[in-house]
Parts: C-alpha cells; sequence; structure tokens
C-alpha cells in the first residue's frame, strides 16, 4: 500500500466516523425538539453488496430532519466510497441554504475551511432551518 492510499484510508475512516456522530447528533435534536428523524437512502455498495461485507460504521448515506407530515426541513448526506473529494453536505430544501464539511486532522469535521461542525452548530443550522421552513417547536 502507498504512503497516499494509507493517508486516503486514514481520512475516509475519520470523515465517515464523524458522518455516525453527525446522524447521533440529528437524531438527539429529534428527540429533543419533537421533530422526525428519517433515513432517506443508504449507500448504493450497501444496496447491491451481493454478500460481499460491509465496511462503513453505518448504512444510511442521507437522512433528515422532518416536520410531523414529514416534510424535510434539514436533509444531511455524506459522499460514497467512489468519490474522491469526500464530504457532508448540509442543505435546506428548496432553499438557497446550504452547507459542506470536510474533515481536517486535528481538527475534525469543519465547513468552508473555518468553522467546526459539532453539535451545537448543527442544533445551530437545523434550528437555522426551520426557522428558513417556517417550522414552530
Amino acid at each position: 500500500m502507498s504512503v497516499a492510499h494509507l493517508i486516503n484510508h486514514h481520512h475516509d475512516e475519520m470523515l465517515y466516523d464523524a458522518w455516525v456522530q453527525v446522524l447521533e447528533w440529528m437524531r438527539q435534536y429529534a428527540a429533543e425538539k419533537g421533530v422526525r428523524f428519517e433515513k432517506e437512502s443508504d449507500f448504493p455498495d450497501f444496496i447491491y453488496r451481493m454478500e460481499r461485507p460491509y465496511e462503513l460504521p453505518t448504512t444510511i448515506m442521507a437522512a433528515s430532519l422532518s416536520d410531523e407530515a414529514g416534510e424535510p426541513f434539514l436533509i444531511a448526506s455524506v459522499s460514497p466510497r467512489h468519490a474522491e473529494m469526500k464530504r457532508i453536505e448540509l442543505r435546506v430544501p428548496g432553499a438557497m441554504l446550504h452547507w459542506h464539511a470536510h474533515w481536517e486532522d486535528g481538527r475534525g469535521l469543519v465547513m468552508g475551511g473555518k468553522l467546526p461542525l459539532d453539535k451545537a452548530r448543527l442544533y445551530q443550522l437545523a434550528d437555522r432551518a426551520r426557522e428558513a421552513k417556517g417550522i414552530r417547536s
């Protein structure tokens, strides 16, 4: 294995572990705020694996926070394994609001190269998305 391959593998592993944490924060937000956490899609390579072992820490590739009727106000997704520049994307459906987070060693998930994506920031973004969609508590 080349050094570049080992570095990319480490980066991917850290990003996907962070993705699992983002999903957990979304579940916590949903429980605390009385909204719905919903799986939107699985990774295609999980769906079509045909008895091959699955190596990622989750099968979920996209999830959302939704209102009582199931209308999403914040959608989160992560890049598939075959993507070269992997990231986590957060977006508000139907609005011009979207954010990208990348994994940086020593800093964790970072949005726009500056802002850390942690639980508090995710909650702020989800609250902002709810306001943008006109969803009340």
